[in-house]
């Protein structure tokens, strides 16, 4: 009796456990299902590349610690925390009437949105850290990525630069480069642009079943999912 108890208990638990923590379950599969699809593909890009120039190709391993797969990882990850970063705290401040993203202008005020009046006169700093503290790690994120984006995109500029005789950059010279901008401008534009159909398209179309819509029924007046 005491196997098949144990076994049905960690059924249970096991099935909570997926339904629980699906969404991010699911995320991180198919997070690390893209970056392998990236890294497989990116190196036979690479070493094809490499051959056309009469120089022998690179290990998988190599290629990961390479400035071509890194910057190309960190410019994509720098957008992204940039997007997000932007998006929590215009959403703090900014409304757009009738989409599931936008807090009503005519209702703004939150319930519990506010820390208990006692813990913020204990410890006035860390309630305002705490209070703001997924914007602030978002934001620190995207400058953390930004950071490596740079240094590697350096690294593939003076890869590439020994490849066709090109001058040799320094990495404070490099952050005033066009391709280094070009680089983050090309992602950014797409993140934001991306941001602002979900914002618009949420006023007129529905999901059922998710938090990122309005329900079905709702009008496109009504604003907050």
């Amino acid at each position: 009796m005491f196997p098949l108890a144990l076994s049905r208990w960690c059924e249970v638990t096991l099935r909570v456990f997926f339904r629980d923590n699906g969404l991010t379950i699911a995320l991180v599969t198919l997070f690390l299902v893209s970056a392998a699809g990236m890294i497989f593909s990116g190196h036979a890009v690479h070493n094809t590349e490499l051959e056309e120039h009469g120089r022998a190709a690179i290990g998988i391993m190599a290629y990961l610690v390479s400035g071509d797969f890194l910057s190309a990882l960190f410019e994509n990850w720098e957008s992204e925390f940039l997007q997000m970063s932007a998006y929590v705290m215009l959403t703090a401040i900014l409304f757009q009437r009738g989409s599931a993203e936008s807090r009503n202008p005519d209702d703004p005020n939150r319930p519990d949105d506010d820390l208990p009046l006692a813990r913020r006169r204990r410890s006035p700093i860390l309630s305002w850290l705490y209070s703001y503290s997924l914007g602030i790690s978002l934001g620190l994120l995207f400058i953390a990525s930004f950071l490596l984006h740079w240094w590697a995109s350096f690294a593939a500029a003076n890869d590439e630069a020994v490849r066709h005789g090109g001058e040799i950059m320094t990495i404070s010279s490099y952050l005033f480069d066009e391709q280094l901008w070009f680089e983050s401008f090309q992602n950014w534009q797409s993140e934001f642009m991306s941001t602002a159909v979900l914002v618009v398209l949420s006023i007129f179309l529905r999901h059922k079943g998710s938090p990122e819509s309005k329900p079905a029924g709702a009008g496109n007046d009504e604003t907050g999912a």
